[in-house]
């Protein structure tokens, strides 16, 4: 299409896309407080619709099973089985009477329990009444505990039968070593079949605690109303203590590789590193240059050169997932069993190329366009918007997190962000899996 705009017009226009660039995007005000018994609060009003979005999150994942991998997804999931007088029926029947919703689930970092409910009177206070009882008083029944254990056990063999389930478990066992991240949050055969009441009594005991919670609030309430709402769900919850730090996650030192027979057409491919955290000061360039690298689909450098070059896999991606510790930097494909030396080299080769020289002014400035112009959507709505602050509060980042996040991706030059890779990824000490049906 011929462009007949006069220079004039052209320089015009390249001014207003500039001045756009650089434009202050603001994120939602987050308020913050403590309650007297220890837990953090972060609450951002929304008075456009009359709801409430609540997500309490505590240090309670699966990294503090210790001993009894499965602990904390197994704890978790009883909350809502029994809690007080109710049994899991009528905890049901109370949140579907009002037409409230209410979640759960636990990862390696943390357990939460979220809640949606209408403003509205009778639905505010019966949702909050049941979520202030499912998290102070839960029952942890005995036909419900063996009712979970059996469902954990039957996805433990589903697992068994998903080369990608496969892979993954033995990647992360290789890259973390003694570390709580190599646990396997659904746990184990011998773990489960082991773990007792007094087991997930103690769990939620030691770690179901105001000083070990943050609480996040998005909706239709005043700061006073919020502040009614943090004393029900925690006027009856323990002070209890702050879980315990973390250790540090060791580097590798020494590449490992390692083929794993599996009776599937496909091979499975995974290789990485410890990665960042949570409030690393490379967050940023990693991140950015990893969309580059293999986190943008199918315009990123890895799907250029494996899929769409050779067509050695139909989906392949690179991703840091930062946690509390250093959590992993991961790369990753399917391919046909006959392709997979083929594949894993041209993944190495390309990330040792992207190492060296860094991404180019285009491939930075696409990156940058891509990722700051879908992040207003990201945080569109008040569960998306709990769900953000209740990461800036569970990790303790600045309370400006989302202000700044569109600034300080569009401040990264190209020398930072291959200064960052340099730094902190090293090929030459990679754990490798492959899973398939290829020659060990």
């Amino acid at each position: 299409m011929v462009d007949n705009r006069s220079p004039m017009q052209k320089t015009i226009t390249l001014l207003v896309l500039m001045l756009l660039s650089h434009t202050v995007w603001s994120g939602p005000a987050i308020q913050s407080w403590n309650t007297a018994n220890g837990a953090r609060v972060l609450y951002v009003p929304a008075p456009d619709l009359p709801m409430v979005d609540v997500r309490v999150v505590f240090d309670a994942g699966s990294a503090r099973d210790g001993d009894k991998p499965g602990l904390s997804q197994l704890t978790n999931a009883l909350l809502t089985e029994g809690a007080g007088e109710w049994d899991a029926d009528q905890i049901a029947q109370r949140m579907d009477s009002v037409g409230a919703r209410m979640g759960s689930g636990a990862r390696r970092d943390m357990a939460w329990v979220s809640l949606r409910s209408l403003t509205e009177e009778q639905a505010f206070s019966t949702s909050v009444t049941t979520l202030a009882g499912i998290l102070n008083t839960p029952t942890f029944p005995a036909a419900a505990l063996e009712r979970n254990r059996k469902m954990m056990l039957a996805g433990l063999q589903r697992e068994e039968q998903s080369p990608g389930s496969v892979a993954k478990k033995m990647f992360m066992r290789r890259v973390f070593g003694s570390h709580p991240y190599a646990i396997h949050s659904g746990g184990s055969k011998e773990s489960l079949s082991a773990m007792t009441r007094d087991d997930v009594l103690a769990h939620y005991q030691r770690l179901y605690v105001a000083k070990n919670a943050t609480i996040s609030i998005v909706g239709a309430l005043d700061r006073k109303q919020a502040e009614a709402l943090v004393d029900r769900l925690t006027a009856n919850m323990s002070a209890g203590a702050a879980a315990s730090e973390l250790p540090a996650v060791d580097v590798l030192k020494q590449a490992l590789e390692q083929n794993s027979l599996f009776p599937s057409s496909q091979s499975h491919i995974l290789l990485g590193q410890p990665g960042m955290k949570r409030g690393d000061p490379d967050y940023f360039a990693l991140y950015v240059g990893n969309h580059i690298l293999g986190g943008s689909g199918l315009v990123s450098l890895l799907s250029e050169e494996v899929r769409e070059k050779r067509g050695l896999s139909y989906s392949v991606y690179s991703y840091f997932s930062p946690m509390r510790a250093n959590g992993p930097f991961i790369l990753g494909a399917q391919t046909k069993n006959q392709q997979a030396r083929e594949a894993l080299d041209v993944i190495r080769k390309t990330l040792m190329d992207y190492i060296q020289r860094g991404p180019t002014d285009k491939e930075l400035l696409a990156a940058k366009q891509n990722i700051t112009g879908g992040f207003p959507l990201s945080i569109a709505s008040n569960g998306k918007i709990v769900e953000y602050i209740s990461m800036i509060g569970f990790y303790r980042l600045p309370l400006d997190h989302l202000d700044t996040f569109v600034g300080k991706i569009n401040a990264l030059t190209k020398e930072q962000i291959r200064d960052a890779f340099r730094r902190r990824v090293h090929p030459e000490k990679f754990v490798t899996v492959v899973v398939g049906n290829g020659k060990d």
